[in-house]
C-alpha cells in the first residue's frame, strides 16, 4: 500500500469533538469528503464494493468487515476489486480508512432513533455517494452496495440522483425472510450467513466468477465450496 496522505494537517484540525450526532456535520469530515471528491484519484479496477462503516475503527480491522472482506476475497482476486467504505464518515476508500478523521470519531448511528438525524444523514449521504459515483463513472465496470436499513436508503437515493447502476445486496427478498419485528434491528446483522451468500453470489454474478457457498462459525467464515 502506497504512503497515505495526510489530507487534514493536525494545526488545521478543528476543535470539536468528533463524538456524537456532530459528527454527521462535523467541519473536519466534511473537508476530508470534500478531498476524497475533488483530489483523491481512485484505482481503476473490475468492481467497486460499498460496505457500511462500523464502529470500530480502522473498518477494515473490525469484526464485521474481516468478515466481509474474506467473502469477497474467496470470490474474486484483491487486485480486481475496490473496496469503499460509506455512512456518517461519508465515502471513504479503504486505503484511507486509517487517516484522520475517518479513523478518529465516534457516532454509532445504528443505536439513533432520532427521526430527523437519521433524515439529514439520508439526505447528506446520499448526495455525497452520488458525487463519488459521477467522480469513478470511467473506474469501475461494476458496483455493488451491500447494505441494509438507512444506508440502503442513502444509496438507492444516490443511484436514483447519479443514474449509474449499482447492484444492491442482500436482495429483498432475503431481507424479508430474515426480518425480525420483535428485535431492536429489525432487518438483523449483515453478519447473517444468508446475507452474505446474497454478496458472494452477487459478486460471482456480475464477475463471471465460480460461485462459493458461504459458511459462518465463531464470527468467521469457514472453508467454503465452489458450486
Amino acid at each position: 500500500m502506497s504512503e497515505r496522505p495526510e489530507i487534514i494537517p493536525e494545526k488545521e484540525r478543528s476543535p470539536l469533538p468528533l463524538s456524537g450526532e456532530i459528527v454527521l456535520e462535523h467541519p473536519d469530515l466534511k473537508k476530508a469528503n470534500d478531498w476524497i471528491l475533488h483530489s483523491y484519484t481512485p484505482p481503476e479496477k473490475d468492481l467497486c464494493i460499498f460496505l457500511p462503516c462500523s464502529r470500530t475503527k480502522p473498518y477494515h480491522k473490525s469484526p464485521s468487515h474481516r468478515v466481509y472482506t474474506d467473502v469477497i476475497y474467496r470470490v474474486i482476486v484483491p487486485e480486481r476489486v475496490h473496496l469503499v467504505t460509506f455512512g456518517t464518515c461519508g465515502v471513504v476508500p479503504r486505503e484511507l480508512d486509517e487517516v484522520y478523521p475517518f479513523a478518529h470519531y465516534d457516532f454509532f448511528f445504528g443505536r439513533c432513533n432520532v427521526a430527523k438525524i437519521r433524515e439529514r444523514f439520508i439526505r447528506m449521504e446520499s448526495k455525497r455517494l452520488r458525487d463519488y459515483l459521477l467522480k469513478t463513472e470511467g473506474n469501475y465496470r461494476w458496483r455493488i452496495a451491500y447494505c441494509i436499513g438507512d444506508f440502503r436508503r442513502a444509496m438507492e437515493r444516490a443511484v436514483e440522483l447519479s443514474g449509474i447502476e449499482v447492484k444492491i445486496v442482500p436482495k429483498w427478498e432475503t431481507i424479508m425472510r430474515n426480518m425480525m419485528p420483535d428485535k431492536r434491528f429489525l432487518y438483523g446483522s449483515l453478519m447473517l450467513r444468508d446475507y452474505l451468500q446474497d454478496l458472494a453470489d452477487a459478486i460471482s454474478e456480475l464477475t463471471s466468477s465460480p460461485r462459493i457457498r458461504v459458511e459462518i462459525e465463531d464470527n468467521r467464515v469457514k472453508d467454503t465450496e465452489w458450486y
